[in-house]
């Protein structure tokens, strides 16, 4: 849509860094509550534009040709409320305590034919606008639009200029608030010359009634009136018959893989004993299967460094989401204002960069890595870098079409500052204590100087395909909750499922080192001792199912358009693709590891 221009600079909020998580707890109707004496002014502020369907495209409200005072007022945000795309500004609207008002002129207009046309474009892209009084949302729709019949076919287009507020108090408190155009006829914006000007006359209504609900939250009704949808409902069958899948999966790759590795160190140990007395270090002679490898199979892998950042950004990224989902289930933010996660997410992120350094460092030193300073700044680069990447596109997308969603230059150095005095110094710290409590890599087996030569593979102990397995089958324990989670995200419900989703999240990292201990397990029985980097890419490639799912959600599952978000919805829904790519590749590494050692200690080979 073509707007007028970005309207005048609003103010952030200058929030200290140890007051970002309190800041997550605030979302309108549940924080910020005023006490009020009859009579006493209640300010509206307004806040957003942006067309229903693309949640994540929202302009400033004085961006349109509306009723709009000489000096604009803008309210301080948090930094959460800012990351969701709020800009509020005081409005015209006069409201006092407890005092009706009954159909008060607002501002009258004289709209060029450009701007008649802006407004059309907006109601047929149903824009829907958003105030805030007394942190509480008020949404509606801009205009009206009616399209019926074929042969004649009909369009027409109208615009709200009257909106009807209606507010419930309960002794000094404001309760709810909604806006409604109920019983308001739309004035017509069809039939207008180009060089006709359009006559307006913006009116309004505040009607207040008492309630004896005592406080916000106990309302059975959402606080927006039921404009948006608030809750998914709990979703038992899909859930069950997720569960009945991984079980089921977990418990036949445990019961078969046990009983056939309990067999191979019955059988590999029984040759031992009847050859030890003559072969000496020869005794590998006639052997095949994961046994004959044992002086290949704890090699070091190239790209060492690499490997290590990796391992490091995925438990960083998994201490980051069980502790996003905990902070959930506790009750720390309230998960109908997007804003709280968000804040909640940079300032973990910022607090777990410690995890990924050490991790990294740690493990970088104990397969004998040298260069920890490289490896240090390797490791804060791999997430960061596509990240800033990636949303550098994103936001001049967003300032090039006037979007709220672009981020202010004072929100750009608050985040920019987190990272620099609070990420990058604990990615330091971490590494420095994790090179110093390295303890050298104690390995089961010796390994020899001269590696051994691979045997040609079958076609399906191919790495493409152990990735197409190793991600589809926990891909599938998740498809279901995918769905909700992006609708979501990228849609207009709520997700109040926390607990579901700790569980589906537990699922989703059983079910990855289930499949990453089978897969390594086949890949040593061919006698390929090169599972260092597979174990990461066969589970990884997950997040490649995932961002598959969210171009078949963008495609068919959602209504999107418009490249301010189909540029938003690819660009992160491949950042989320490369997260869960960390994740399921660290979770997949470390289970392989754990297993290669298990059975290569009760393997008897002096």
């Amino acid at each position: 849509m073509t707007v007028l221009g970005p309207p005048r600079s609003w103010s952030c909020q200058w929030l200290p860094l140890l007051m970002l998580l309190l800041s997550t707890s605030h979302e309108p109707g549940v924080a910020g509550v005023t006490h009020y004496k009859a009579g006493d002014p209640v300010i509206l502020y307004v806040n957003k534009v942006g067309p229903y369907h693309n949640p994540q495209e929202t302009y400033h409200y004085y961006q349109l040709p509306v009723c709009c005072p000489e000096k604009i007022r803008h309210k301080s945000l948090s930094l959460g409320e800012v990351l969701d795309g709020d800009r509020m500004a005081e409005s015209l609207y006069e409201i006092r305590f407890r005092e009706n008002v009954e159909k008060r002129i607002l501002c009258h207009m004289q709209l060029s034919s450009a701007q008649v046309e802006q407004l059309r474009q907006a109601i047929e892209e149903l824009y829907y606008f958003e105030f805030v009084v007394d942190d509480l949302p008020l949404r509606g729709f801009v205009g009206y639009m009616e399209e019926s019949g074929f042969l004649p076919h009909s369009h027409k287009i109208g615009l709200w200029t009257h909106l009807d507020f209606h507010l419930e108090f309960h002794g000094d408190r404001i309760i709810f608030a909604n806006v409604s155009v109920r019983d308001v006829k739309p004035h017509s914006l069809d039939g207008l010359r180009p060089d006709e000007f359009l006559g307006l006359t913006h009116t309004y209504s505040v009607r207040w009634s008492e309630t004896s609900v005592e406080r916000r939250s106990d309302r059975r009704r959402g606080d927006d009136g039921g404009f948006f949808p608030r809750t998914l409902e709990i979703h038992w069958l899909s859930i069950i018959n997720s569960m009945v899948l991984v079980f089921l999966l977990v418990g036949f790759v445990a019961v078969i893989l046990m009983r056939v590795l309990r067999n191979d160190l019955a059988r590999y140990n029984l040759d031992e004993e009847t050859t030890s007395a003559g072969s000496g270090d020869d005794f590998d002679q006639g052997d095949n299967g994961w046994k004959i490898i044992h002086t290949d199979v704890f090699r070091f892998p190239p790209y060492r460094g690499l490997l290590c950042a990796v391992l490091g950004v995925g438990a960083q990224f998994l201490a980051l989401g069980t502790g996003i989902i905990v902070m959930a289930l506790l009750g720390m933010f309230n998960v109908h204002h997007h804003g709280a996660i968000n804040s909640a997410a940079i300032l973990l992120y910022a607090l777990t960069c410690c995890i990924s350094g050490y991790v990294s460092s740690h493990f970088y030193r104990q397969i004998g890595g040298e260069r920890w300073v490289w490896n240090i700044i390797l490791t804060t680069s791999l997430f960061s870098v596509p990240f800033f990447l990636t949303w550098s596109v994103v936001n001049s997308v967003h300032w090039a079409n006037g979007s709220t969603q672009a981020l202010p230059a004072t929100t750009i150095l608050l985040l920019l500052t987190v990272w620099l005095l609070v990420g990058f110094p604990l990615t330091v710290i971490g590494g420095i204590f994790g090179k110093n409590n390295a303890n050298p890599f104690d390995a089961p087996c010796r390994t020899k100087n001269i590696a051994r030569e691979i045997p040609p593979q079958p076609w399906y102990k191919s790495t493409l395909i152990h990735m197409t397995v190793g991600g589809f089958l926990p891909f599938s324990a998740i498809s279901v909750e995918l769905y909700y989670i992006f609708a979501t995200v990228w849609g207009r419900e709520q997700y109040t499922l926390y607990g579901i989703l700790f569980f589906v999240f537990a699922i989703l990292l059983s079910v990855g080192a289930c499949i990453s201990i089978a897969l390594t397990y086949f890949q040593l029985s061919g006698e390929d001792y090169r599972w260092w980097w597979r174990s990461v890419l066969s589970v990884g490639s997950t997040g490649l199912f995932i961002f598959l799912y969210s171009v078949f959600y963008y495609a068919r599952r959602s209504n999107m358009s418009g490249p301010v978000q189909t540029v938003e919805f690819f660009g992160y829904s491949l950042l989320t693709g490369y997260i869960f790519f960390l994740m399921l590749g660290t979770i997949s590494f470390f289970s392989s590891l754990k297993f290669i050692r298990y059975i290569y200690v009760n393997l008897k080979m002096d």
